[in-house]
This record gives C-alpha cells, structure tokens and sequence, in this order.
C-alpha cells in the first residue's frame, strides 16, 4: 500500500507537473507577496516623511492682497488648499481683529475666544 495520499496521482510523470506547477504556484504568491510588502514600506515611509499638522492654520482669500478669511484648527478638512499655518498667539490675534473663526472646526471655541 502506498503511502501517498489518494488525491495524488500515483505516477512519476503527472507528480513532476504538479511539483512544478506548485513550484510556479508558490513563486507567484511570493511575488504577490513582496510587492504587497513593497506597498507597506513605501506607505509608511511617505506617512513618516509627511510634515506634522500644525495647530493652527489660516485660509486666506483669493486675489491681490489674499486677506486673511478664516482661522482653522489644523486638522480641520474645510480649510481650503490657500493656507498657511500660525502660532496660537497668531490665530487667537486674527481673531481677535477681526478674521471669522470657521464654523465647522469651532477654532474660536478651541482658542477659548467665545463671542
């Protein structure tokens, strides 16, 4: 009686195509692998190379001039691409002169600078 499973075909010819059928097998999902390890890498790297969000940012207008139009939180998704970011002193100052606080992040609230 054979020790081979009884899925296995019994002769040498069919066993070599499916070992090397299962060699090929294994080598595509290595290099399935890798890549995947090779995305992970390279998404880490871009999150750790990424400048830290800063506290505080404020939006300025469009045109001559760009006046300052609102005072954000810094993680706040409204805040619009015309951005730079400022010091808490700063933002609480904007604000205080007059620069609308945005609605949605609430900056005036986080400022602890309530109308």
């Amino acid at each position: 009686m054979s020790d081979l499973p009884p899925d296995l075909p019994p002769d040498l010819p069919r066993l070599r195509t499916l070992e090397t059928w299962l060699v090929l097998a294994l080598e595509r999902v290595r290099a399935r692998i890798a890549d995947a390890e090779r995305r992970e890498a390279e998404r880490r790297a871009g999150e750790a190379g990424r400048p830290p969000v800063p506290d505080w940012v404020v939006e300025r207008g469009i045109g001559q001039g760009r006046r300052p139009l609102y005072v954000h939180t810094g993680d706040c998704h409204l805040a619009g691409g015309r951005r730079y970011p400022v010091s808490r002193e700063a933002a609480a100052r904007a604000v205080a002169e007059g620069v609308e606080a945005c609605s949605h992040c609430r900056a005036d609230a986080e400022l602890g600078i309530l109308e």
